[in-house]
């Protein structure tokens, strides 16, 4: 492991403070990820979203704690792991995340994911289903969508993701004077109102201040506008079979979320549900993490 990388990261971005959990970095084939754990039993694995890091688990971590194995990481070149120069490639997150589970000695585990955590998810559940207990996704409903003209009228709303995407104005965008697309994106993205509060939405913008941050983030959007995308538009995964227990969440405020458009999962999946949380838009984690710990709950249950 780099020591370095992690002292470094740790001096330039104070660390938000959860109480009851605890704090290490692992080497995951050489790359230094933080990882926050709490509690003991069967382990839940909670991987966020996109431009977030491990604390937009903080309303749930102590919750699924109280009687599970709580492990927290943050994904390459997010929050306090490193962020090496490459690898922002859903192949390379993925490997992460399976190396993450050799390391810390965890053979299965469900799966909480959030935006491109729940992309990791689904590979995860689909690629090594015997490491995968259960998947609860939010803001992701499959990857087995039909092409509908209304998806690209959904789509418009996508505009960021070409800013980020490039290599000249996404770093920018990310890191640079008052954050504000970012910002935009935590505070009022698919809501009337402010979904956190300063002090989060700063927990989150702190860390892509680091130049290796927005480069990383700003890599992550590229890979996913130029591969992933458009391997669930052209129907790349139509050969793959969904055999995990499989809930996935979608806020009725998130403007990417229109169930009418999101079948087309039936015939690829064992036990998949497709459900709408009210009220909450596409940070629903952040706005209600009793509602996300109860319906992990119920999963847990259906998946023993």
């Amino acid at each position: 492991m780099d020591e370095n990388a992690v002292s470094e990261t740790s001096a330039e971005v104070p660390m938000p403070e959860l109480a009851g959990v605890t704090h290490r970095w692992v080497d995951v084939d050489g790359l230094a990820m933080h990882v926050v754990e709490q509690g003991t039993g069967d382990p839940v694995l909670l991987l966020h979203g996109f431009p977030e890091h491990w604390w937009e688990w903080r309303g749930a971590i102590g919750p699924l704690a109280a009687d599970h194995r709580v492990v927290c990481p943050d994904l390459r070149g997010f929050g306090w792991t490193a962020a090496p120069p490459d690898g922002y490639t859903g192949d390379r997150l993925l490997a992460d995340v399976v190396g993450l589970l050799d390391v810390l000695g965890i053979d299965r585990t469900h799966v909480v994911a959030h935006d491109w955590g729940a992309l990791v998810g689904f590979h995860l559940c689909l690629e090594h289903p015997e490491r995968a207990a259960s998947l609860l996704s939010m803001g992701v409903p499959h990857l087995w969508l039909r092409f509908d003209p209304r998806l690209l009228l959904m789509m418009r709303h996508t505009w960021f993701q070409v800013v980020i995407a490039s290599r000249l104005t996404g770093p920018r965008a990310l890191a640079r004077g008052r954050q504000r697309l970012p910002r935009h994106l935590l505070q009022e993205y698919g809501s009337d109102a402010p979904v956190m509060s300063e002090a989060d939405v700063e927990a989150y913008l702190a860390p892509l201040r680091r130049p290796a941050g927005a480069r990383a983030g700003s890599a992550l959007c590229r890979d996913f506008v130029r591969r992933e995308l458009w391997a669930v538009l052209r129907g790349a995964y139509r050969n793959l079979h969904l055999a995990v227990p499989t809930v996935a969440l979608l806020g009725e405020n998130d403007i990417l979320s229109n169930p009418a458009l999101l079948g087309g999962y039936e015939e690829h999946a064992d036990d998949l549900t497709v459900d709408v949380l009210p009220g909450v838009s596409h940070f629903m984690v952040d706005e209600r993490p009793d509602l996300v710990v109860d319906r992990a709950r119920e999963l847990f249950a259906r998946a023993a």
